[in-house]
């Protein structure tokens, strides 16, 4: 955890002292690097979540811990360090619009969420379980994942002002996907995390995808992880944001690392280098993929012939451009060809 290494003095205005503890421990003493993460995601636990029954329904209630702000904060800026561009909502207020507004776009067809107080939001409960207890119950199917997948497409589509252009969702884990056998509908929850402006739309959408299969890449068996994630993979469909995703696909190095290891579970990164590496090559031979980038390939721009050298076959000025000029400075059918004459 390089930034807070030297960095304790630095933040402890800023930040409660059960984090300075773990930063210190971090430092004094050689613990695992996946106890550290796990000790120190604890210690940033922002929000408290609880199940509650108002009105007959059950409801789920998120509320923003004490030190909230001060915790966002630091991690935005071990994720500005790592060059990571994703950061939490800091301020209450902004958190609660956007997860309310998040939650009413994509659920809102049935299921309702507001603001209530100054540091929660409460959302109707949505049927189901999500993913992560599937992936960790080896219970995901194909089915299931072909309803994720649409459901990330359909996500994808909604227009955002705030990214002034389409939505992505910044932390879609399988945690954060809550899937219902009876209707076979995924639905996308927890929106406290967002990508930054400065992200392309489709680089934010293939981090989408990638945060999601992170979370298969340790935990599938060998056997099922190309099937299993070329099925989400073909569900969601959309050959730009996957040829995106595929450039995503190389481990990184120095701070950025540590975060992939904890969205990987601290799967050994040689099993997740050859896996990935299996899926990059599994997505070159996926239809759409092909024929979004043949599609590419057909819209490219025509080279000018103003601005380079003519080659065989390429028509000379003496032709082409002449009969065009010509064309330019012929009369229009709907002009007199002479001047009204005087009367």
């Amino acid at each position: 955890m390089g930034i807070l290494g030297d960095g304790v003095a630095v933040v402890e205005n800023l930040v409660p002292t059960g984090l300075i503890t773990v930063a210190s421990k971090i430092v004094e003493t050689p613990l695992g690097l996946a106890e550290v993460a796990t000790r120190l995601v604890e210690a940033l636990a922002i929000n408290s979540i609880t199940e509650k029954t108002r009105r007959g329904r059950r409801v789920i209630v998120k509320r923003r811990n004490l030190h909230s702000q001060q915790l966002a904060d630091l991690t935005n800026l071990y994720f500005r360090m790592a060059d990571i561009p994703i950061r939490f909502w800091s301020k209450v207020e902004e958190w609660q619009r956007w997860e309310v507004g998040c939650f009413e776009m994509l659920n809102g067809d049935r299921y309702r969420a507001y603001a209530s107080g100054t540091r929660c939001v409460i959302a109707e409960k949505l049927p189901g379980e999500s993913l992560w207890v599937h992936l960790n119950r080896g219970t995901l199917t194909r089915r299931i994942l072909r309803a994720a997948g649409a459901e990330f497409r359909r996500a994808h589509k909604f227009w955002s002002d705030y990214f002034r252009g389409c939505w992505s969702h910044g932390d879609g884990t399988t945690q954060n996907v809550i899937y219902n056998p009876s209707s076979n509908r995924a639905r996308l929850i927890d929106f406290e995390i967002v990508h930054e402006k400065s992200l392309a739309r489709a680089a934010r959408q293939a981090d989408d995808l990638l945060v999601f299969l992170f979370d298969m890449v340790g935990i599938v068996p060998s056997r099922q992880w190309l099937p299993l994630a070329t099925t989400f993979l073909e569900a969601y469909g959309d050959g730009e944001v996957v040829a995106q995703l595929r450039k995503q696909l190389d481990l990184p190095g120095g701070l950025a690392w540590i975060w992939w290891g904890v969205r990987t579970n601290f799967t050994n990164p040689g099993k997740v280098k050859r896996r990935l590496e299996n899926l990059s090559r599994a997505i070159a031979k996926l239809k759409f993929y092909e024929e979004a980038g043949s599609a590419r390939v057909r819209n490219k721009r025509r080279p000018s012939i103003s601005c380079q050298q003519t080659r065989p076959g390429m028509p000379r000025a003496s032709s082409r451009t002449l009969a065009i000029k010509d064309r330019a400075k012929a009369v229009s059918p709907g002009i007199p060809r002479r001047l009204p004459t005087k009367t």
